[in-house]
């Protein structure tokens, strides 16, 4: 079977670990290919083009940008260092024939750092190892290419693919090199052409049989308002025009005839049309209004349908409803039917197959199940955006049995923590039921980029590797964060199954309930502020049963949060004495998600994150604790 290549052109993934600077090294490749004009007014990581994707700094879809150098067309797609958006690295990969592996030069391999590359491998992709950030101040260049090999050689990688070029970069400056700098220097090239030319000779050009029939896969989907919705494909053999007839290969196995409306490939950031594509070529298609994932685009008169995509199983599983409380309705939310949510979440299963939906005892409340706590929580926050209403329950880890045994999702976490917090953080891990791996005393590594004071002065830190039940990171990072006051940094990875590891107590602490409706006063929180912590400040609206603070002991507390102060005609002698209100401590989204306990849930609307019981009636809740007890007695 003769084969053919296509030289001039060149498909690669940018894979790394959460901030390690993916995105801002290919804002300096679009830069130095000439992708913008010299005064042209850019954004800074110009792929994370989404509004939560730029709060919080990371890269959540994969995305694909065109780089035009010396002749030669490299498309690079840049995908999430966050393994909760597993689905979206392993279409990523699906795509190219190379990835180019992007690793910190002062935090090294990190947990998302082996679970792209684990991926990688298992493609029998070829890896480029770009160490970044080497003008770091506490850069350890050597020490993280040791730690890289090691890494390869822990994931069973054979001779070939051990056998990488390495290139030391700083993304930030542009600048790339074949040799080895100074730790704490840069690159003495001047440009980023070194990685250009290795990308050229390590990433194989697209092979294709030169025979075989049209064959273009779908591995992503996009909306545009005039074309309908858009299927992003790899051409795998054979070309595809504008206006041809092609065989859909559909996922139930049927084939169906259709035409392409539109063709359009990608320059820079911007898709444009095109007449044609051949094999290899990321292209844009519009016409068919209804293709998922995975499907195939093929020759009408020898339809061969290529694999489905697959991709991991869901971990982590909460359920999503409409919003019940007494306040639903009542604030800027302008979609608060079971019939919208519903249709919702169907379109959000369109574009992310790593997304389950599956349905409840109750008609309007869903079971949606997903890689990570994160990956659900992004999608709690983009429909309160959109105006949805909710009522959203507390994360639970999806166990299966196996052997006839039930098992639960198991996570390796690594903590960076400075050593006078080892004590605290041991301790947490044990009552989380994580078992500790591996520990190594790393000096000073700088932290999460070096630019905390604290993180730069403290001398002795610590790495630690622990493998922990899933369910014993909901509510982790917020304990964690208070146990190392703001320095520890902490990632986690899906390892695999074990047996369930019994009960897990992992908030020490009840709620304050509200016992009425009414405004929250500042009489009443002084009075009550020494049982815990507020979470709503003087002239909050609240409900029975609607969660105001944290308990300061284990067991919840109905407060009457609206009590006035009695007014009388008698002058007292302290009337002039004032008491502190201590400022109300307000949870985000994925605080709330990870503060709420089995019988609480989180109220989401467009302007408000609540917490409430999931029974609001106080006398009802203690006839279910009774009837609990009694169970658990006989």
């Amino acid at each position: 079977m003769p084969i053919s290549t296509r030289d001039d052109l060149r498909n690669v993934a940018i894979v790394a670990h959460v901030d390690h600077g993916k995105t801002t090294l290919v804002d300096a490749m679009l830069w130095q290919s000439g992708a913008f004009r010299e005064n042209q007014d850019v954004d800074d990581r110009v792929l994370d083009s989404g509004d939560l994707e730029r709060e919080k700094g990371i890269t959540i879809l994969a995305k694909n940008t065109a780089v035009r150098h010396a002749g030669m067309t490299i498309n690079i797609i840049d995908t999430p260092g966050h393994a909760d958006f597993g689905g979206e690295v392993e279409r990523g990969l699906s795509m190219v024939d190379g990835v180019v592996l992007l690793v910190d030069a002062s935090e090294g391999p990190l947990p998302q750092t082996r679970f792209v590359l684990r991926k990688a491998l298992a493609a029998r992709l070829p890896v480029i190892l770009v160490v970044n950030k080497t003008d770091r101040a506490d850069a350890r260049i050597d020490e993280v290419v040791d730690e890289t090999y090691e890494l390869f050689m822990d994931l069973d990688a054979d001779e070939d693919q051990i056998d990488f070029p390495i290139v030391y970069a700083s993304g930030r400056a542009g600048r790339a090199s074949l040799t080895k700098p100074g730790n704490g220097e840069l690159p003495d090239s001047a440009d980023l052409e070194p990685l250009f030319e290795v990308i050229k000779t390590a990433i194989p050009a697209p092979s294709y049989d030169p025979d075989a029939p049209l064959q273009a896969h779908v591995t992503n989907l996009d909306a545009s308002s005039y074309l309908g919705r858009i299927a992003l494909c790899r051409v795998h053999s054979g070309t595809i025009k504008k206006g041809q007839q092609v065989a859909w290969c559909r996922r139930d196995g049927s084939v169906e005839r259709v035409r392409i409306s539109e063709l359009l490939m990608t320059e820079a950031l911007t898709r444009r049309p095109a007449d044609e594509a051949g094999p290899g070529d990321i292209i844009a298609l519009a016409g068919i209004p209804e293709i998922m994932i995975g499907e195939t685009l093929a020759d009408p008169d020898d339809p061969r349908p290529l694999p489905l995509i697959t991709v991991d199983e869901p971990a982590i599983s909460m359920t999503i409803g409409i919003n019940t409380s007494p306040l639903a309705g009542r604030e800027k939310g302008t979609k608060v039917t079971a019939r919208l949510v519903k249709e919702r979440l169907d379109r959000e299963l369109v574009g992310n197959v790593s997304l389950r939906v599956l349905p409840t005892e109750r008609p309007d409340t869903w079971e949606v199940q997903g890689r990570g706590e994160l990956a659900l929580a992004i999608l709690v926050e983009n429909m309160r955006r959109e105006g949805y209403e909710l009522t959203v329950g507390k994360p639970q880890v999806v166990a299966k049995d196996i052997d006839g045994k039930r098992h639960e999702p198991v996570e390796r976490l690594t903590v960076d923590i400075p050593e006078e917090h080892l004590g605290a953080v041991t301790q947490l891990m044990a009552v989380r039921k994580g078992r500790m791996e591996q520990m190594t005393n790393y000096g000073n590594i700088g932290g999460s980029g070096g630019s905390s004071p604290t993180r730069r002065q403290s001398t002795g830190w610590i790495r630690m590797e622990f493998l922990i039940p899933a369910r014993g990171l909901i509510g982790f990072r917020t304990e964690f964060m208070t146990e190392t006051r703001g320095t520890g940094i902490a990632h986690h990875v899906f390892e695999g199954y074990e047996p369930w590891f019994g009960e897990l107590r992992t908030r020490p602490t009840g709620s304050l309930v509200a016992d009425r409706h009414g405004a929250a006063t500042a009489y009443a929180i002084i009075n009550l502020q020494e049982r815990g912590t507020f979470f709503v400040g003087p002239t909050t609206e609240v409900y029975e049963g609607m969660i105001v603070g944290e308990n300061s002991r284990s067991d919840d507390m109905d407060v009457n949060i609206t009590k006035e102060k009695q007014k009388t005609n008698i002058r007292s002698s302290t009337a002039e004495a004032t008491e502190s209100l201590t400022p109300p401590r307000p949870l985000s989204l994925e605080e709330a998600l990870e503060f709420v306990r089995e019988d609480e849930c989180v109220e989401v609307t467009p302007s408000a994150v609540r917490l409430r019981k999931v029974v609001l009636d106080a006398k009802e809740r203690e006839r279910a604790r009774a009837r609990a007890k009694r169970a658990a007695n006989a």
